[in-house]
C-alpha cells in the first residue's frame, strides 16, 4: 500500500469543477492582483476566525514581516521567538531590522515555554511571538500575562493553525496582530504562495493594507514604507474554494490523529502528541518521538518509505544552530528540549483524504519496526496485525 505524506491531486480531484471555475472566473474578469476573488476570501476568513480585519498577502513569510513591521519593531529591538519554529518565524524579525532571541519550547505542547520567555526578556525587549506549532496553540493566557506585565507586543504565528482555538477562542484572535500561511500543504492551502495577516485593531489594520501594497494610502500616494505583498487573485479564488470544505478537512485530521492515538498507544519506544487541556489541535503535522536516537528514527523513517509509507521531520537543525544565526555564538545544548525534539521527532502522514485503511497500515508497519520490543519479541506480523486492531473497529 502507497502512504504519501500528503495527498494534495486527490484534493484537487475532489474540488476540480469549483476550482477550475473559480480559476476561470479570474481569467474572465482580468482581476489578477488582489481583485474581488481575495475580497471575499477575506471577508470569510476574518470570520471564521473571530476578527475585524483580514488581508491577503503573498506569503507566510510576508505575514510574519507585516505582523511586526506594524507594531513598530525596528532596528535595536529584542523580539523572543521560539527555538522550535520553522525559519520564516526569524525572518519576520530579521526583516524588521530587528534581532530575535531564541527560547526554549514545553516538553508537552512542543510550544514557546512561558517561564524561558520572562528570563529572556531585557530593557530591548518590544515582542513576543507565539508559534501555535504543528497546530496546536501555545499557552497564550501565561503570554498575555507576560506581554501585559512587561509592556511589550504580543503576535501569533499561526500559520500551521487555521482554525485552532484556544479555550474556545480562535488562534489569530488573541493577541495584536497575527499571521496565517496559505502554502499549499498546510491545511488550508493555495495553489501557490500566499498568506494572511488578521487583527481587531482598526489602526493595525490601516498599516497593513498601505504596507502590503507600496505603502499606499491611495495610487502613487506612499505614506509610510511599504512592501509589494499583495495576494494574487488566483489564490484568492482557490482559497474562496477550500474554505467551503475547512471544517470538515479539520475535523478529518483529528479523526485520523484519534485513530493514530488509539492505535499506537502502549508503544515503548515513541511519545505521541499531546494535545493540551486548553487546546483545540488540529493536526497540520501529527509527530511522533522516537525515544532512542536519531539513528533509530531515520531506520524507522526508511523502513517505512520501503513499505511505501512517506514520513517529514520537522526540523533536523533548529535555529539557533543553523549557519544564518552563527553570529549569535549558540551551541548544542543550549535549548535542550529543542534539540531533543530535532533529534527524534519524526511527522506520520495526516491528511483528510487519507484512509482509515491507510491509517492502519502505517501503525501497523510501526509495530512490526518495533517488534524487538519485548511485548512483540516473537510475534509474526500476522500476530500483531491482531493484537493491534482486536479492540479497534474498522
Amino acid at each position: 500500500m502507497k502512504v504519501p505524506f500528503l495527498d494534495l491531486k486527490t484534493q484537487y480531484e475532489n474540488i476540480s469543477f469549483e476550482i477550475n471555475k473559480a480559476i476561470q472566473d479570474v481569467l474572465n474578469n482580468s482581476q489578477f492582483v488582489l481583485g474581488d476573488s481575495v475580497k471575499e476570501f477575506q471577508i470569510k476568513f476574518a470570520e471564521k476566525h473571530n476578527v475585524k480585519h483580514c488581508l491577503g498577502v503573498s506569503s507566510g513569510t510576508a505575514g510574519n514581516h507585516m505582523a511586526l513591521w506594524a507594531l513598530g519593531i525596528g532596528p535595536e529591538d529584542e523580539v523572543i521567538i521560539p527555538a522550535n519554529t520553522f525559519i520564516a518565524t526569524a525572518w519576520g524579525v530579521t526583516l524588521c531590522g530587528a534581532q530575535p532571541v531564541f527560547v526554549d519550547c514545553e516538553k508537552d505542547s512542543y510550544n514557546i515555554d512561558p517561564v524561558e520567555v520572562e528570563k529572556a526578556i531585557t530593557p530591548r525587549t518590544k515582542a513576543i511571538v507565539a508559534v501555535h506549532l504543528y497546530g496546536q496553540p501555545a499557552n497564550m493566557d501565561e503570554l498575555l500575562r507576560i506581554a501585559k506585565k512587561y509592556k511589550i507586543h504580543l503576535v501569533e504565528d499561526a500559520a500551521q493553525a487555521h482554525l485552532a482555538e484556544f479555550k474556545g477562542a480562535k488562534v489569530g484572535s488573541l493577541s495584536e496582530a497575527a499571521s496565517f500561511s496559505f502554502y499549499p500543504g498546510k491545511n488550508l492551502g493555495a495553489y501557490g504562495e500566499a498568506g494572511a495577516v488578521v487583527t481587531n485593531d482598526d489602526n493595525i489594520a490601516v498599516k497593513f493594507r498601505m504596507m502590503r501594497d507600496q505603502g499606499q494610502s491611495q495610487k502613487y500616494y506612499h505614506d509610510v514604507y511599504g512592501h509589494n505583498y499583495r495576494m494574487e487573485g488566483f489564490q484568492g479564488a482557490v482559497l474562496n474554494v477550500k474554505m467551503k470544505y475547512i471544517e470538515e478537512w479539520t475535523k478529518k485530521r483529528r479523526e485520523i490523529a484519534e485513530r493514530y492515538n488509539e492505535l499506537l498507544s502502549g508503544i515503548d519506544d515513541i511519545i505521541l502528541p499531546k494535545e493540551m487541556n486548553y487546546a483545540k489541535h488540529v493536526y497540520h503535522l501529527y509527530v511522533i518521538q522516537v525515544r532512542e536516537n536519531d539513528n533509530t528514527r531515520r531506520k524507522l523513517s526508511q523502513y517505512l518509505l520501503d513499505e511505501g509509507i512517506s514520513t517529514g521531520m520537522h526540523y533536523p537543525v533548529p535555529i539557533h544552530l543553523q549557519n544564518c544565526f552563527s553570529y549569535m555564538g549558540h551551541k548544542k545544548g543550549d535549548f535542550p528540549v529543542t534539540e531533543s525534539l530535532a533529534d527524534n521527532c519524526l511527522s506520520l502522514p495526516i491528511y483528510p483524504e487519507m484512509t482509515i485503511s491507510q491509517v492502519d497500515y502505517v501503525c501497523l508497519k510501526i509495530k512490526v519496526f518495533f517488534t524487538n520490543g519485548n511485548r512483540f519479541k516473537s510475534s509474526s506480523e500476522k500476530e500483531i496485525e491482531e493484537l493491534i486492531f482486536q479492540k479497534i473497529p474498522k
